[in-house]
């Protein structure tokens, strides 16, 4: 009752902070007793939510140019909190391990699974590396024109056409003197 009475004393006051930090907090303790909770879904997102702002501080590293990341919460029929266009998190099945997944053109690959949001925050971390090392070698690399074979100049057809016309008409006159030589 005496905490009934704190909270209600001062009713004159807008205190929003204070309301959201009690808020969260009734979030993070709902979600540790996932077990009991009636609305699991509210319970994934609380957890997610607590990941998320674990995340902060490496989003807030990423430098404002790259736009590979964009992360948010999803809340359909499976709550997941997106890194990427391919890379996600939800809850494992019994709704207190974090599975970070990635989407690949074979499957979903699952890159780390754990009850413990550092070890989550540690995968995020290194995929978000290996990303952006990915991004400045597709930035850097540009293609490497390959040398076309030279060509050959083209010769002009004219003149082995000539050549040919004129040995073909010297070859005629020889045959044709043999032939008067030859009948005298």
């Amino acid at each position: 009752m005496a905490e009934a009475q704190n909270i209600g004393g001062g009713a004159g006051e807008a205190r929003p902070a204070r309301l959201r930090d009690a808020l969260r907090k009734a979030r993070i303790e709902a979600a540790d007793r996932t077990g009991v909770v009636v609305d699991l879904r509210d319970a994934e997102v609380a957890r997610l939510e607590i990941l998320s702002e674990a995340l902060d501080p490496l989003f807030a590293q990423v430098p404002d140019n790259v736009d590979l990341f964009d992360r948010g919460i999803s809340e359909g029929e499976t709550p997941r909190l997106w890194i990427d266009v391919v890379a996600h998190i939800l809850m494992g099945r019994d709704k207190r391990a974090y599975r970070f997944v990635q989407d690949t053109r074979f499957g979903r690959i699952l890159l780390t699974e754990s009850h413990d949001v550092p070890v989550i925050v540690d995968a995020v971390t290194d995929y978000i590396a290996r990303r952006m090392i990915e991004r400045e070698h597709a930035m850097v690399a540009s293609p490497v024109a390959v040398a076309a074979p030279a060509e050959k100049p083209r010769r002009s057809r004219f003149w082995p056409f000539a050549f040919g016309f004129i040995l073909g008409a010297l070859a005629l006159f020889a045959v044709a003197l043999f032939a008067s030589l030859s009948s005298l």
